[in-house]
Protein backbone atom coordinates (compact mmCIF):
# COMPACT_ATOMS: atom_id res chain seq x y z
CA UNK A 1 0.00 0.00 0.00
CA UNK A 2 1.11 3.53 -0.77
CA UNK A 3 0.40 6.22 1.84
CA UNK A 4 0.69 9.89 0.87
CA UNK A 5 0.93 12.66 3.48
CA UNK A 6 0.28 16.17 2.19
CA UNK A 7 1.75 18.80 4.51
CA UNK A 8 4.84 18.74 6.74
CA UNK A 9 4.10 21.71 9.00
CA UNK A 10 4.25 22.21 12.75
CA UNK A 11 1.53 19.64 13.55
CA UNK A 12 2.96 16.87 11.39
CA UNK A 13 5.91 15.50 13.38
CA UNK A 14 4.12 12.78 15.38
CA UNK A 15 1.99 11.69 12.42
CA UNK A 16 5.01 11.29 10.16
CA UNK A 17 7.11 9.52 12.80
CA UNK A 18 4.29 7.05 13.51
CA UNK A 19 3.66 6.22 9.86
CA UNK A 20 7.37 5.94 9.06
CA UNK A 21 7.68 3.30 11.76
CA UNK A 22 4.45 1.58 10.71
CA UNK A 23 5.45 1.44 7.04
CA UNK A 24 8.92 0.15 7.90
CA UNK A 25 7.40 -2.67 9.97
CA UNK A 26 4.61 -3.56 7.55
CA UNK A 27 6.27 -3.04 4.19
CA UNK A 28 4.05 -0.18 3.04
CA UNK A 29 5.41 2.83 1.14
CA UNK A 30 5.23 6.35 2.56
CA UNK A 31 5.57 9.65 0.69
CA UNK A 32 5.55 13.06 2.42
CA UNK A 33 4.91 16.09 0.23
CA UNK A 34 5.01 19.76 1.18
CA UNK A 35 5.21 23.13 -0.53
CA UNK A 36 8.68 23.25 1.00
CA UNK A 37 10.76 20.29 -0.14
CA UNK A 38 13.21 21.12 2.65
CA UNK A 39 10.42 20.78 5.25
CA UNK A 40 9.41 17.39 3.86
CA UNK A 41 13.02 16.18 3.75
CA UNK A 42 13.63 17.41 7.29
CA UNK A 43 10.63 15.46 8.58
CA UNK A 44 11.44 12.15 6.86
CA UNK A 45 15.25 12.24 7.28
CA UNK A 46 15.73 9.78 4.44
CA UNK A 47 13.35 7.21 5.92
CA UNK A 48 10.55 7.91 3.44
CA UNK A 49 10.13 9.63 0.08
CA UNK A 50 10.02 13.43 0.25
CA UNK A 51 8.41 15.44 -2.54
CA UNK A 52 7.67 19.06 -3.31
CA UNK A 53 3.96 19.78 -3.43
CA UNK A 54 2.04 22.41 -5.37
CA UNK A 55 -1.66 21.90 -5.88
CA UNK A 56 -1.63 23.29 -9.41
CA UNK A 57 1.31 21.11 -10.46
CA UNK A 58 0.37 18.03 -12.53
CA UNK A 59 2.99 16.05 -10.59
CA UNK A 60 0.93 16.52 -7.44
CA UNK A 61 -2.08 15.00 -9.12
CA UNK A 62 0.17 12.11 -10.13
CA UNK A 63 1.19 11.64 -6.47
CA UNK A 64 -2.49 11.27 -5.50
CA UNK A 65 -3.14 8.87 -8.38
CA UNK A 66 -0.28 6.63 -7.19
CA UNK A 67 -1.41 6.55 -3.55
CA UNK A 68 -3.89 4.21 -1.90
CA UNK A 69 -4.52 6.43 1.12
CA UNK A 70 -4.09 10.22 1.25
CA UNK A 71 -3.63 12.05 4.56
CA UNK A 72 -4.05 15.82 4.27
CA UNK A 73 -2.55 18.22 6.81
CA UNK A 74 -2.98 21.12 4.42
CA UNK A 75 -4.99 24.22 5.34
CA UNK A 76 -8.64 23.22 5.66
CA UNK A 77 -9.83 25.15 2.61
CA UNK A 78 -7.62 22.99 0.37
CA UNK A 79 -9.10 19.66 1.50
CA UNK A 80 -12.01 19.84 -0.91
CA UNK A 81 -9.69 20.05 -3.91
CA UNK A 82 -7.74 17.04 -2.66
CA UNK A 83 -11.02 15.20 -2.01
CA UNK A 84 -12.19 15.70 -5.58
CA UNK A 85 -8.95 14.25 -6.89
CA UNK A 86 -9.35 11.33 -4.47
CA UNK A 87 -12.81 10.67 -5.88
CA UNK A 88 -11.51 10.65 -9.44
CA UNK A 89 -8.70 8.23 -8.62
CA UNK A 90 -10.71 6.32 -5.95
CA UNK A 91 -8.39 6.92 -3.01
CA UNK A 92 -9.20 7.03 0.70
CA UNK A 93 -8.76 10.46 2.36
CA UNK A 94 -8.18 11.40 6.01
CA UNK A 95 -7.96 14.88 7.57
CA UNK A 96 -7.99 16.43 11.04
CA UNK A 97 -10.19 19.36 9.95
CA UNK A 98 -13.87 20.09 10.41
CA UNK A 99 -16.16 18.72 7.72
CA UNK A 100 -17.09 21.51 5.32
CA UNK A 101 -20.42 21.70 3.52
CA UNK A 102 -18.58 21.01 0.27
CA UNK A 103 -17.04 17.88 1.77
CA UNK A 104 -20.45 16.68 2.98
CA UNK A 105 -21.76 16.88 -0.56
CA UNK A 106 -19.20 14.27 -1.63
CA UNK A 107 -20.52 11.73 0.87
CA UNK A 108 -22.83 9.77 -1.43
CA UNK A 109 -20.26 9.48 -4.20
CA UNK A 110 -17.52 8.45 -1.77
CA UNK A 111 -19.82 5.80 -0.34
CA UNK A 112 -20.75 4.47 -3.78
CA UNK A 113 -17.07 4.15 -4.65
CA UNK A 114 -16.30 2.36 -1.39
CA UNK A 115 -14.09 5.16 -0.05
CA UNK A 116 -13.36 6.37 3.46
CA UNK A 117 -13.34 10.18 3.66
CA UNK A 118 -12.57 10.61 7.37
CA UNK A 119 -12.52 14.11 8.86
CA UNK A 120 -12.22 15.65 12.33
CA UNK A 121 -9.72 13.07 13.54
CA UNK A 122 -7.11 15.20 15.31
CA UNK A 123 -7.32 16.74 18.77
CA UNK A 124 -10.17 19.25 18.59
CA UNK A 125 -11.90 18.08 16.57
CA UNK A 126 -10.90 14.45 17.02
CA UNK A 127 -9.93 13.14 20.45
CA UNK A 128 -12.70 15.33 21.86
CA UNK A 129 -15.26 13.48 19.70
CA UNK A 130 -13.88 10.04 20.44
CA UNK A 131 -13.53 10.51 24.19
CA UNK A 132 -16.98 12.15 24.37
CA UNK A 133 -18.61 9.26 22.52
CA UNK A 134 -16.85 6.73 24.69
CA UNK A 135 -18.25 8.46 27.80
CA UNK A 136 -21.71 8.92 26.28
CA UNK A 137 -21.97 5.33 25.06
CA UNK A 138 -20.81 4.02 28.43
CA UNK A 139 -23.32 6.11 30.40
CA UNK A 140 -26.28 5.37 28.13
CA UNK A 141 -25.48 1.64 27.88
CA UNK A 142 -25.85 1.47 31.68
CA UNK A 143 -29.24 3.17 31.67
CA UNK A 144 -28.16 6.77 32.20
CA UNK A 145 -30.01 9.66 30.52
CA UNK A 146 -27.71 12.57 29.73
CA UNK A 147 -29.14 16.07 30.25
CA UNK A 148 -26.00 18.19 30.02
CA UNK A 149 -22.77 17.95 28.04
CA UNK A 150 -19.88 20.45 28.20
CA UNK A 151 -16.49 20.09 26.53
CA UNK A 152 -13.48 22.44 26.38
CA UNK A 153 -10.01 21.94 24.89
CA UNK A 154 -6.93 24.14 24.84
CA UNK A 155 -3.40 24.17 23.49
CA UNK A 156 -1.23 26.18 25.90
CA UNK A 157 2.37 26.23 27.11
CA UNK A 158 3.73 24.23 30.02
CA UNK A 159 4.14 26.13 33.32
CA UNK A 160 7.93 25.91 33.14
CA UNK A 161 8.07 27.34 29.61
CA UNK A 162 8.69 31.08 29.07
CA UNK A 163 7.75 32.20 32.59
CA UNK A 164 8.16 35.80 31.42
CA UNK A 165 5.30 35.40 28.91
CA UNK A 166 2.23 37.00 30.56
CA UNK A 167 -0.19 35.43 28.06
CA UNK A 168 0.96 31.90 29.00
CA UNK A 169 0.48 31.13 25.33
CA UNK A 170 2.49 30.49 22.16
CA UNK A 171 1.62 29.28 18.67
CA UNK A 172 1.56 25.48 18.67
CA UNK A 173 -0.64 25.15 15.57
CA UNK A 174 -1.58 27.31 12.59
CA UNK A 175 -1.09 30.93 13.79
CA UNK A 176 -3.62 32.23 11.30
CA UNK A 177 -6.33 30.04 12.83
CA UNK A 178 -5.47 31.38 16.29
CA UNK A 179 -5.79 35.00 15.18
CA UNK A 180 -9.07 34.31 13.38
CA UNK A 181 -10.48 32.09 16.15
CA UNK A 182 -14.06 32.62 17.15
CA UNK A 183 -15.14 34.74 14.21
CA UNK A 184 -18.83 34.34 13.53
CA UNK A 185 -21.53 33.81 16.14
CA UNK A 186 -21.17 31.15 18.82
CA UNK A 187 -24.31 29.05 19.27
CA UNK A 188 -25.00 26.77 22.22
CA UNK A 189 -27.68 25.49 24.55
CA UNK A 190 -27.58 26.27 28.25
CA UNK A 191 -30.15 24.92 30.71
CA UNK A 192 -32.76 24.64 28.01
CA UNK A 193 -32.20 28.12 26.55
CA UNK A 194 -30.57 28.83 23.19
CA UNK A 195 -27.65 31.23 23.47
CA UNK A 196 -25.99 33.28 20.73
CA UNK A 197 -22.77 35.19 21.29
CA UNK A 198 -21.54 37.44 18.45
CA UNK A 199 -17.82 37.67 17.81
CA UNK A 200 -17.46 41.11 19.35
CA UNK A 201 -18.74 39.74 22.68
CA UNK A 202 -17.17 36.30 22.58
CA UNK A 203 -14.07 37.00 24.66
CA UNK A 204 -16.08 38.73 27.38
CA UNK A 205 -18.45 35.75 27.79
CA UNK A 206 -16.15 33.15 29.27
CA UNK A 207 -16.74 30.07 31.41
CA UNK A 208 -14.50 29.04 34.30
CA UNK A 209 -13.28 25.46 34.01
CA UNK A 210 -11.34 23.73 36.78
CA UNK A 211 -9.24 20.71 35.83
CA UNK A 212 -8.18 18.50 38.77
CA UNK A 213 -4.51 18.96 39.50
CA UNK A 214 -4.07 21.77 37.00
CA UNK A 215 -6.15 24.62 38.35
CA UNK A 216 -8.63 26.96 36.73
CA UNK A 217 -8.88 28.02 33.10
CA UNK A 218 -11.24 30.25 31.13
CA UNK A 219 -13.16 28.95 28.15
CA UNK A 220 -14.99 30.61 25.29
CA UNK A 221 -17.63 28.90 23.14
CA UNK A 222 -16.84 27.46 19.71
CA UNK A 223 -18.90 28.57 16.73
CA UNK A 224 -21.73 26.04 16.65
CA UNK A 225 -22.17 23.58 19.48
CA UNK A 226 -25.79 22.87 18.56
CA UNK A 227 -25.03 20.60 15.60
CA UNK A 228 -23.28 18.13 17.89
CA UNK A 229 -26.52 17.23 19.63
CA UNK A 230 -27.38 15.02 16.67
CA UNK A 231 -23.77 13.94 16.11
CA UNK A 232 -23.51 12.69 19.70
CA UNK A 233 -27.06 11.34 19.87
CA UNK A 234 -28.06 13.93 22.49
CA UNK A 235 -31.07 15.49 20.76
CA UNK A 236 -33.00 16.17 23.97
CA UNK A 237 -30.05 17.42 26.04
CA UNK A 238 -30.65 20.67 27.98
CA UNK A 239 -27.07 21.96 27.87
CA UNK A 240 -24.64 21.53 24.97
CA UNK A 241 -21.47 23.62 24.95
CA UNK A 242 -18.15 23.02 23.18
CA UNK A 243 -15.37 25.53 23.57
CA UNK A 244 -11.71 26.52 23.75
CA UNK A 245 -9.57 26.84 26.90
CA UNK A 246 -7.09 29.57 27.70
CA UNK A 247 -5.22 30.58 30.84
CA UNK A 248 -6.85 33.23 33.01
CA UNK A 249 -6.48 36.75 31.66
CA UNK A 250 -5.89 35.77 28.04
CA UNK A 251 -9.42 36.48 26.82
CA UNK A 252 -9.73 39.96 28.32
CA UNK A 253 -6.45 41.05 26.72
CA UNK A 254 -7.29 39.38 23.40
CA UNK A 255 -10.62 41.18 23.39
CA UNK A 256 -8.77 44.50 23.16
CA UNK A 257 -7.24 43.37 19.85
CA UNK A 258 -10.63 42.16 18.62
CA UNK A 259 -12.38 45.43 19.49
CA UNK A 260 -9.65 47.54 17.91
CA UNK A 261 -10.04 45.66 14.62
CA UNK A 262 -6.64 43.95 14.69
CA UNK A 263 -8.14 40.53 13.84
CA UNK A 264 -10.08 41.73 10.79
CA UNK A 265 -9.13 39.76 7.69
CA UNK A 266 -11.52 41.42 5.23
CA UNK A 267 -9.31 44.15 3.73
CA UNK A 268 -5.70 45.00 2.92
CA UNK A 269 -4.07 47.88 4.76
CA UNK A 270 -2.13 50.62 2.96
CA UNK A 271 1.58 51.43 3.16
CA UNK A 272 2.28 48.31 5.23
CA UNK A 273 6.01 48.39 4.42
CA UNK A 274 6.36 51.56 6.48
CA UNK A 275 4.21 50.43 9.42
CA UNK A 276 5.73 49.98 12.84
CA UNK A 277 4.05 47.91 15.53
CA UNK A 278 2.92 51.11 17.23
CA UNK A 279 1.71 52.85 14.08
CA UNK A 280 -0.28 49.72 13.21
CA UNK A 281 -2.22 50.08 16.47
CA UNK A 282 -2.31 53.87 16.09
CA UNK A 283 -4.10 53.46 12.74
CA UNK A 284 -7.24 52.40 14.61
CA UNK A 285 -7.36 55.67 16.65
CA UNK A 286 -8.05 59.31 15.93
CA UNK A 287 -4.90 61.48 15.95
CA UNK A 288 -4.18 62.72 19.49
CA UNK A 289 -0.88 64.15 20.69
CA UNK A 290 -2.07 64.84 24.23
CA UNK A 291 -1.94 61.24 25.43
CA UNK A 292 0.26 58.28 24.65
CA UNK A 293 -1.12 55.36 22.67
CA UNK A 294 -0.95 53.20 25.77
CA UNK A 295 -2.98 55.69 27.77
CA UNK A 296 -5.63 55.99 25.04
CA UNK A 297 -6.04 52.22 24.92
CA UNK A 298 -6.32 52.09 28.69
CA UNK A 299 -8.91 54.88 28.68
CA UNK A 300 -10.92 53.37 25.82
CA UNK A 301 -11.24 49.99 27.51
CA UNK A 302 -11.31 51.22 31.13
CA UNK A 303 -8.05 49.44 31.92
CA UNK A 304 -5.32 50.26 34.38
CA UNK A 305 -2.23 51.49 32.46
CA UNK A 306 -0.18 49.09 34.56
CA UNK A 307 -2.77 46.29 34.69
CA UNK A 308 -2.51 42.74 33.34
CA UNK A 309 -4.13 43.50 29.99
CA UNK A 310 -1.81 46.39 29.18
CA UNK A 311 1.16 44.33 30.38
CA UNK A 312 0.27 41.60 27.88
CA UNK A 313 -0.09 44.05 24.99
CA UNK A 314 3.15 45.83 25.84
CA UNK A 315 5.09 42.57 26.23
CA UNK A 316 3.86 41.53 22.77
CA UNK A 317 5.53 44.57 21.26
CA UNK A 318 2.42 46.41 20.08
CA UNK A 319 3.80 49.75 21.30
CA UNK A 320 7.23 49.25 19.76
CA UNK A 321 8.83 51.34 17.01
CA UNK A 322 10.01 48.14 15.30
CA UNK A 323 8.94 47.78 11.67
CA UNK A 324 6.24 45.17 11.11
CA UNK A 325 8.31 43.55 8.38
CA UNK A 326 5.62 42.94 5.76
CA UNK A 327 4.97 44.65 2.46
CA UNK A 328 1.23 43.98 2.46
CA UNK A 329 -1.37 42.38 4.67
CA UNK A 330 -4.74 42.50 6.35
CA UNK A 331 -4.95 43.58 10.00
CA UNK A 332 -5.19 39.91 10.99
CA UNK A 333 -2.08 39.03 8.98
CA UNK A 334 -0.14 41.90 10.52
CA UNK A 335 -1.26 40.93 14.04
CA UNK A 336 -0.19 37.35 13.38
CA UNK A 337 3.22 38.54 12.15
CA UNK A 338 3.78 40.76 15.19
CA UNK A 339 2.74 38.05 17.65
CA UNK A 340 4.81 35.40 15.95
CA UNK A 341 7.94 37.33 16.94
CA UNK A 342 7.18 36.60 20.61
CA UNK A 343 4.84 33.62 20.37
CA UNK A 344 7.04 31.33 18.29
CA UNK A 345 8.19 28.22 20.17
CA UNK A 346 11.89 28.37 21.03
CA UNK A 347 14.36 25.49 21.50
CA UNK A 348 13.52 23.69 24.73
CA UNK A 349 9.98 25.08 24.97
CA UNK A 350 7.26 22.65 25.99
CA UNK A 351 3.60 23.06 25.17
CA UNK A 352 0.62 21.73 27.09
CA UNK A 353 -2.71 20.32 25.90
CA UNK A 354 -5.71 20.05 28.21
CA UNK A 355 -9.18 18.63 27.46
CA UNK A 356 -12.16 18.59 29.81
CA UNK A 357 -15.64 17.06 29.60
CA UNK A 358 -18.54 17.24 32.03
CA UNK A 359 -21.71 15.17 31.70
CA UNK A 360 -24.79 15.42 33.91
CA UNK A 361 -27.10 12.43 33.71
CA UNK A 362 -30.09 10.85 35.43
CA UNK A 363 -30.00 7.22 36.51
CA UNK A 364 -32.44 5.38 38.76
CA UNK A 365 -33.91 8.60 40.08
CA UNK A 366 -30.53 10.15 40.90
CA UNK A 367 -28.72 13.07 39.28
CA UNK A 368 -25.05 12.29 38.68
CA UNK A 369 -22.12 14.27 37.31
CA UNK A 370 -19.20 12.73 35.45
CA UNK A 371 -16.10 14.81 34.85
CA UNK A 372 -13.28 13.61 32.60
CA UNK A 373 -10.03 15.23 31.56
CA UNK A 374 -6.95 14.56 29.45
CA UNK A 375 -3.58 16.30 29.45
CA UNK A 376 -0.36 16.03 27.46
CA UNK A 377 2.99 17.84 27.69
CA UNK A 378 5.25 18.23 24.67
CA UNK A 379 8.82 16.96 24.60
CA UNK A 380 10.27 20.05 22.91
CA UNK A 381 9.48 22.71 20.30
CA UNK A 382 9.28 20.09 17.51
CA UNK A 383 7.73 17.09 19.25
CA UNK A 384 4.91 19.09 20.76
CA UNK A 385 1.85 17.92 22.65
CA UNK A 386 -0.20 19.56 19.90
CA UNK A 387 1.62 17.56 17.21
CA UNK A 388 1.10 14.35 19.21
CA UNK A 389 -2.58 14.88 19.94
CA UNK A 390 -3.39 16.05 16.40
CA UNK A 391 -1.13 13.66 14.52
CA UNK A 392 -1.34 10.39 16.42
CA UNK A 393 -5.13 9.89 16.14
CA UNK A 394 -4.91 10.62 12.42
CA UNK A 395 -1.99 8.23 12.01
CA UNK A 396 -3.79 5.49 13.94
CA UNK A 397 -6.92 5.97 11.85
CA UNK A 398 -4.77 5.72 8.72
CA UNK A 399 -3.44 2.38 9.93
CA UNK A 400 -6.99 1.15 10.55
CA UNK A 401 -7.99 2.12 7.01
CA UNK A 402 -4.89 0.52 5.47
CA UNK A 403 -5.59 -2.70 7.38
CA UNK A 404 -9.26 -2.62 6.24
CA UNK A 405 -10.55 -2.49 9.81
CA UNK A 406 -12.98 0.34 9.02
CA UNK A 407 -16.14 -0.99 7.39
CA UNK A 408 -18.02 2.30 7.07
CA UNK A 409 -17.77 4.23 3.83
CA UNK A 410 -18.47 7.82 2.83
CA UNK A 411 -17.73 11.10 4.62
CA UNK A 412 -17.19 10.06 8.24
CA UNK A 413 -16.46 11.25 11.76
CA UNK A 414 -14.52 9.08 14.26
CA UNK A 415 -17.52 8.74 16.59
CA UNK A 416 -18.25 5.01 16.34
CA UNK A 417 -16.58 2.24 18.37
CA UNK A 418 -14.64 0.92 15.38
CA UNK A 419 -12.72 4.19 15.45
CA UNK A 420 -12.65 5.33 19.05
CA UNK A 421 -12.02 2.03 20.81
CA UNK A 422 -8.69 1.14 19.14
CA UNK A 423 -7.49 4.74 18.85
CA UNK A 424 -8.19 5.74 22.46
CA UNK A 425 -6.68 2.45 23.66
CA UNK A 426 -3.46 3.05 21.74
CA UNK A 427 -3.30 6.70 22.84
CA UNK A 428 -3.64 5.58 26.47
CA UNK A 429 -0.75 3.16 25.97
CA UNK A 430 1.28 6.20 24.91
CA UNK A 431 0.33 8.16 28.03
CA UNK A 432 -2.50 10.20 26.50
CA UNK A 433 -5.43 8.90 28.54
CA UNK A 434 -8.76 10.25 29.73
CA UNK A 435 -9.21 10.29 33.50
CA UNK A 436 -12.75 10.07 34.88
CA UNK A 437 -14.08 11.47 38.15
CA UNK A 438 -17.62 10.93 39.46
CA UNK A 439 -18.77 14.01 41.38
Amino acid sequence: MNILILGAGRSSSALIEYLIQYCWQSGHRLTVADASLVAAETRVKGRAVAKAFHLEDPSTIELISQADVVVSLLPAFLHIQIARHCLIFQKHLLTASYISEDMKELGDEAQKKGLVFLNECGLDPGIDHMSAMQLIDDVTSKGGHITSFESFTGGLIAPQTAPENPWRYKFTWNPRNVVLAGQGTAKFLQEGAYKYVPYHQLFTRTTEVEVPGYGKFEGYANRDSLKYRETYGLQDVQTMIRGTLRNHGYCKAWNVLVQLGCCDDSYLMEDVANLTHESFIESFFRPDTRKSLEQRIADRFSLSPTGDEMTRLKWSGFFSSEKVGLTSGTPAQITEHILNKRWCLQPGDQDFVVMWHRLVYHKQGQVKTLQAYLTSVGDDEIHTAMAKTVGLPLAMATRLVVENKIKQRGVLLPITPEFYQPILKELAERGIALKEVEL
